[in-house]
This record gives structure tokens, C-alpha cells and sequence, in this order.
């Protein structure tokens, strides 16, 4: 026999629970740094590494051991002549830091220093190297050498290739003063081979001369029309047309205000009365 149909249980069913969405905005404008060719990063690293080799730009620190605290030193004569070893010995040291200062000053190494650099426009040329981690630390720089006018890339390799070369452990961002005298034809070299930067709501001005003087003719054309007075305007149309023999098609009018009327249904308030001071 078939089994009778089982009654639905009773209870309270569980409710599930919706799930939060959380509605996020993605930002569609993506700043990134433009791609460099193969050939054009080999030769501005070998372009830098030969220069800086045959300068002999190098940081030299100073490798001395600190005296650890806490112990007493004994005024024996043995003690005094050693001491007098070791200040010759360290007068015969180099002393720490960068050995040509000019070369150093024409140079800006660092992220902090080039961020500071292009804030104050002195830069002609940025290189970025493209190990950083995260990548945050040198995109503002994209900005930045935009709106001064900078050519900057982002070159691979930079750090291992450059800084042990000069004596560094690493090296994030470089950048060449506009003073420079002894990079000037390095970077004459690599500024063509930099590629143009792209940021939507930033115009790029490191561009073609041709596109630079379109430009400007197109502003310049605009402030004279903006300079010129509506008078002048009318006439120089009237000229063209009877030079052309054709009527313009629409012609502007100037605005003429015949009178000045206040307004009826304006509720003025009465002066104020002094009130009258009693003796």
C-alpha cells in the first residue's frame, strides 16, 4: 500500500539573510606610466653608466664602529699610544660623502628630492625606475612632470644598473637640474626617446613644435578677438561683406537700454523714526 502523505512540520523556518552590497565607484580615468622600448632602455642606461663611470661620481661613507657605552677607559700610557695610531690612520681615510660636490648639486636622487624638485620646477628630466614596490610611491610623479613640463619615463633596471655604480645601495627616482653643464648632451640624448605621458584631465605640453605653435596661434587668435570691442567687430564684417559683394547671413545688434524701471511689487520697509528724547 502507497505510504499516506506527511503532514508539513511545525516551526518557525529560518530566515536567510540578505547580503550587503556595498555599491563602489571604479575610477575610469588610469594613471600609468608609458612603455619604454627595448633599444631606448639599454641606451639610456648605457649612456648613464658610462657618464657617471667617467665622472667618478661616488658616496663614501664612513665605515667606523661606534665605542659602545658603559665602558670606563683606563689612562694608561699603551691606551695613548693607540689612540695616536688611529688619528693617523683616520686622517688617512677619505672623508664620508660625495666625492665631486658640483657633480652632486647638478643631480637630484631620490623620491622626496625630485618630488620637491618638480614642485619647484627645476628639473629638465626624471627617470623612475620601474622595480618600485608598491607603485604608489612614484605615481604622483606622472602629475607633476606633466604640469611643469618635464619629460619623465619609467626605466627598468635603473637601481641595479646605476646606484653601485655611484655608491648606493638603491635608487627609486633621478633627476637632472636645469644648472647641469657636465649631463647636458646625456640628456639631449634621451629626452627624444622619452615618451609622452598621458593623464585625461591634464593637458600634455611635451609635444611636437607643430602642435605647440597650432596652439598658440589658436590662443593668440582668440585673446585678439576677446581684446577687439564690439564696435570693431561689426565693422571689419561690414568690410569682409562689401569686399566679398555677399551680405552676411546674420548680423549682431548691439543692446540698448532705453530706461530703468524699479520694481512695483517691492515691499519697502519704512525708515526707521528717531524717537523723540523727552526732557
Amino acid at each position: 500500500m502507497a505510504a499516506a502523505p506527511q503532514a508539513p512540520k511545525r516551526g518557525s523556518v529560518r530566515k536567510t539573510r540578505p547580503l550587503v552590497v556595498k555599491t563602489s565607484l571604479n575610477n575610469p580615468y588610469v594613471i600609468s606610466w608609458s612603455t619604454l622600448e627595448r633599444e631606448d632602455v639599454h641606451f639610456i642606461l648605457q649612456t648613464l653608466e658610462d657618464k657617471f663611470k667617467s665622472i667618478g661620481l661616488q658616496k663614501i661613507e664612513d665605515k667606523k664602529k661606534k665605542k659602545p657605552f658603559g665602558k670606563k677607559q683606563s689612562c694608561s700610557p699603551d691606551v695613548e699610544t693607540s689612540e695616536g695610531l688611529k688619528e693617523e690612520h683616520d686622517e688617512n681615510v677619505k672623508v664620508s660623502g660625495w666625492t665631486p660636490t658640483h657633480v652632486r648639486k647638478q643631480l637630484v636622487i631620490g623620491v622626496n628630492e625630485v618630488t620637491r624638485a618638480l614642485e619647484r620646477n627645476e628639473l629638465l628630466l626624471v627617470l623612475v625606475c620601474k622595480s618600485v614596490k608598491p607603485a604608489v610611491i612614484t605615481s604622483h610623479m606622472i602629475q607633476l612632470s606633466i604640469s611643469r613640463t618635464v619629460p619623465a619615463c619609467q626605466v627598468p633596471q635603473l637601481s641595479q644598473r646605476i646606484a653601485p655604480v655611484i655608491g648606493l645601495k638603491c635608487m627609486l627616482a633621478l633627476g637632472f637640474r636645469k644648472n647641469t653643464m657636465d649631463f647636458a648632451e646625456e640628456v639631449r640624448a634621451i629626452i627624444p626617446r622619452v615618451p609622452s605621458l598621458h593623464v585625461p584631465w591634464l593637458q600634455d605640453r611635451t609635444q611636437d613644435p607643430k602642435d605647440r605653435l597650432e596652439t598658440e596661434s589658436l590662443e593668440s587668435r582668440d585673446k585678439e578677438i576677446l581684446d577687439t570691442s564690439f564696435d570693431d567687430l561689426t565693422k571689419a564684417s561690414k568690410r569682409k561683406a562689401a569686399e566679398g559683394g555677399q551680405a552676411p547671413a546674420t548680423a549682431l545688434q548691439p543692446l540698448k537700454i532705453k530706461k530703468l524701471i524699479p520694481n512695483p511689487h517691492k515691499i519697502r520697509k519704512p525708515p526707521k523714526s528717531k524717537k523723540s528724547i523727552s526732557k
